[in-house]
């Protein structure tokens, strides 16, 4: 089923460009270099005129041996289907690719680094992704780009796990790497999804997006671990656990997404502390709210209200259908994002015919992070070339 959509597709792409080459438009020109500094990250207003994934502007970032990277400013679209600028990373290994075709693009979903501008992945330290994975990317000859996401680093506020944000973003980063000349990347290569945690959210919705979003890109793979496939479930477990931090988080990015939510009008005096003092929150903080509920910051549940949920379900993984295989793993004690809905989004892509490969760690959230590297690493290996896939649905 797989090859026939990848061919099929392929077959399509191979149509239009043949009746649109005649007439294509001359070629921009190449984007210019950004300013110095945070300045970088401050977007010209309007946005100059382009398609999702257009380089806005961009930087080189200082030598890492064996790497080149650039900071890029791109072209992307909110959940509400605004235009947006969003910041991010490509990474491109110095020695040239002598594998077959084009070399292979990863577009790395990052984890939870907060909701503050301080926080974007281009700016956060430590990157506990580099280590495990994205060093061992560029050491497999394999370039990588890397979202902040919508409003991480940029102005605005962050649509924290709001996965109709999260996946155009991770879609949109593969594009803006094949469009900086500067990376060297041709358009055309096999291209893969990964993350873990917020990133298994992006990396999934950018997989279940991209037939529809950016259907001419050749999606070889996607893997996503500790997933919150399911926003309401995720909710329900984290209030009043260790990882409530992570929902205070949740809420408001809906927030930021969705303004109509109107958040503060569901809170008490202690919420609109919370609310007005958190906004630029880093990972670390989340941990300062362990075990408390939802109750102790609101007059009323907003999660429960009608708006709310119809946001909730928009934002639910497995409503749409990924065209590549997808490796979804997870930690069987995994105290964060709870393991049932993960089950229940694998029995959904089952069910629709994706070809799932799924896997389980004995380890909670973090320790499934760190043990999930070697098999991430060889199912991306895997796909990108072209060997049998062992579904095991």
């Amino acid at each position: 089923m797989h090859s026939f959509r990848k061919t099929w597709r392929a077959f399509v792409v191979v149509v239009i460009a043949a009746l649109t080459v005649s007439a294509a438009p001359a070629l921009a020109a190449d984007p210019p270099q950004g300013p110095p500094g945070d300045a970088f990250y401050t977007p010209p207003s309007p946005l100059p005129a382009g398609e999702n994934g257009d380089v806005i502007w961009w930087r080189q970032l200082p030598g890492q041996s064996g790497v080149r990277g650039y900071l890029v400013l791109y072209r992307s679209t909110s959940a509400t289907g605004t235009p947006i600028a969003v910041s991010g990373r490509v990474l491109v290994p110095s020695k040239a690719w002598t594998g077959e075709g084009e070399r292979p693009i990863v577009s790395v979903a990052s984890g939870t680094r907060g909701i503050g501008d301080s926080c974007a992945p281009s700016k956060f330290q430590p990157d506990y992704e580099k280590p495990l994975f994205i060093d061992a990317m560029l050491q497999r000859g394999w370039a990588v780009a890397i979202t902040d996401y919508e409003g991480l680093g940029t102005p605005g506020l962050h649509t924290y796990v709001v996965g109709q944000s999260e996946g155009r973003t991770v879609i949109d980063a593969v594009r803006a790497a094949t469009r900086l000349p500067a990376a060297g990347l041709e358009a055309g290569g096999p291209v893969a999804f990964s993350g873990y945690s917020q990133g298994g959210g992006g990396a999934a919705w950018a997989g279940e997006l991209a037939p529809e979003y950016a259907p001419e890109l050749d999606v070889a793979a996607i893997t996503a671990g500790g997933t919150p496939a399911d926003l309401t479930a995720v909710s329900q477990y984290l209030d009043g656990s260790i990882g409530f931090g992570f929902l205070l988080l949740s809420a408001l990015g809906l927030d930021a997404a969705y303004p109509e939510l109107d958040l503060p009008a569901y809170l008490n005096d202690k919420g609109r502390e919370l609310y007005e003092t958190q906004q630029g929150a880093c990972v670390d903080a989340v941990f300062g709210y362990a075990f408390g509920h939802i109750a102790d910051y609101t007059t009323s549940n907003p999660l429960s209200e009608p708006d709310w949920q119809a946001r909730l379900d928009e934002n639910e993984l497995g409503d749409r259908t990924p065209e590549a295989p997808i490796y979804l793993f997870h930690g069987i004690v995994d105290e964060i994002i709870p393991l049932a809905q993960a089950q229940e989004l694998r029995s959904k892509y089952c069910a629709a015919g994706v070809d799932v490969t799924w896997g389980t760690f004995v380890g909670e959230h973090v320790t499934t992070l760190v043990f999930s590297a070697g098999s991430v690493l060889g199912f991306l290996g895997e796909r990108f070339a072209g060997k049998p896939l062992k579904n095991n649905c």
